[in-house]
């Protein structure tokens, strides 16, 4: 392991990077390294596409590990529990991404009211195929509702493959929105330009520091503005082929609390990445 570097900010994303498939709650393990950071002086949290309302189930309900975080693709950005920038989603993007999915078996529209889904779109099913916490939490819905959205996802129940064809349908009718692929059967939507990257320099900001004091670890496709715009960035060993390429370092898999023990090693005053 390498020299000590001043690390004061650590990001990671959820599913697929510290919270394996088909599990609910991090590790123990994982959630005492987010602890150990905070002790060593350094403020660690989760950036994930998740809204704020389902980060915390995912850790067992500690709130001290999500008080600095990173919500709904950094949509949300919370400081040690304070919420200091919010975003939403236009409310005609949204129409237009509707009326495009209106006539398309298979793929519909949830859109959050704070944490509870609405199916704007589509079928239970469908969803339950790509996102089964959401169908089962889902209400329904009667087109795009008029109060501000800061969470909105398209879904399809037919993989990957139709997965990114949907992407390349949406960014071609609805200019307005971006759209990155987290999982298979799942799509999120930010405003142009915004992302967890976005979100890494506001917190950047508001603790005075820089982006080389920065440590961040993603597995997908909503992670790789994240990546790529962070010198210290890290894929763990089961990321895909996009995610691996944008960043720096590479550890093992999530399965082996691969991030935890990195954090473990950046507390002590190590530096874990070398290859």
């Amino acid at each position: 392991m390498g020299t000590h570097r001043d690390i004061r900010l650590i990001l990671t994303d959820i599913d697929g990077t510290i919270l394996p498939e088909g599990h609910a709650v991090v590790s123990c393990r994982t959630r005492e390294a987010f602890r150990v950071a905070a002790r060593a002086g350094m403020r660690m949290g989760p950036a994930s596409g998740r809204g704020i309302s389902h980060v915390l189930p995912a850790f067992g309900g500690d709130e001290s590990c999500v008080a600095t975080a990173l919500a709904t693709n950094g949509m949300q950005v919370y400081l040690d529990g304070a919420l200091i920038h919010e975003e939403h989603l236009d409310h005609g993007e949204l129409v237009r991404v509707a009326e495009a999915l209106h006539d398309l078996p298979h793929a519909g529209l949830i859109v959050f009211d704070e944490g509870t889904p609405l199916l704007v779109e589509g079928r239970r099913r469908d969803l339950a195929a790509s996102f089964p916490l959401y169908a089962s939490e889902a209400k329904a819905g009667e087109g795009v509702p008029p109060f501000a959205v800061v969470k909105a996802n398209v879904f399809t129940s037919e993989g990957l493959a139709a997965t990114r064809r949907l992407k390349d349908l949406l960014e071609r009718e609805v200019p307005g929105l971006e759209f990155n692929i987290p999982v298979p059967g799942f799509v999120n939507l930010t405003p142009v330009g915004y992302s967890k990257a976005s979100g890494v320099d506001i917190l950047c900001d508001a603790l005075g520091i820089s982006i080389g004091q920065v440590v961040v670890f993603g597995d997908s496709g909503n992670d790789l503005e994240m990546l790529a715009h962070v010198p210290d960035s890290v894929a763990v060993e089961n990321a895909t082929a996009e995610a691996h390429e944008a960043a720096r370092w590479h550890i093992g898999p999530c399965d082996q609390e691969s991030v935890a023990q990195a954090v473990e090693a950046l507390a002590a005053g190590a530096w874990p990445f070398g290859r």
